[in-house]
């Protein structure tokens, strides 16, 4: 979140810049009205830093991670439910979905603890001028999504570490005898 109280360079408001858009709220005294800018980034911005495109590289390779790892769970809980046993331990499908949603935790906290430090640092991104946003805002804060993929990050990471722990169960039998 900036907040931007700029009068001569422009009109004072608050930027919401996430990874993938930015959205511009621009506060006009004379009619009491705000005039809003939605800006979705492209792959040909030049104005990006890179720690923003480099974020959503992480992030789509944290998704496809994450999907990848939802889809071998399933396929465990599947050889449990049908009693399907595991001989080879490197090949465990409990182990595989581990290590892609640690992955993907990883890829979510590095593009976390980098956004983290822009925002502590207030490092500026140079907007276009048709924006009307300066380079740097006078106040910088972590917005919403900063705690939301935090949590996401660490929730992953403790399913990973779960999954990773599991074992087969030595007898499973479909049909116990009674």
């Amino acid at each position: 979140m900036w907040y931007i109280n700029h009068p001569l360079l422009s009109p004072s408001g608050v930027a919401c810049v996430g990874m993938w858009r930015v959205c511009i709220y621009h506060h006009h005294d004379s009619n009491f009205s705000n005039a809003k800018v939605y800006y979705r980034y492209t792959y040909h911005d030049d104005f990006l830093p890179p720690d923003i495109r480099v974020a959503q590289h992480l992030l789509l390779a944290a998704n496809i991670l994450g999907l990848l790892g939802k889809a071998f769970i399933i396929l465990a809980l599947r050889n449990v439910y049908m009693g399907i046993l595991q001989k080879d331990d490197t090949c465990n499908p409990f182990v595989v979905s581990g290590i892609l949603n640690i992955t993907a935790s990883g890829c979510i906290s590095i593009v976390v603890l980098w956004n983290y430090y822009s925002i502590m640092s207030m490092e500026g991104i140079e907007f276009p001028s048709s924006f009307r946003v300066p380079f740097k805002p006078d106040v910088q804060e972590v917005g919403s999504a900063l705690i939301v993929a935090t949590l996401a990050a660490f929730l992953l990471l403790l399913s990973g570490t779960i999954f990773l722990s599991y074992t087969f169960p030595l007898d499973i039998q479909m049909h116990p005898e009674v």
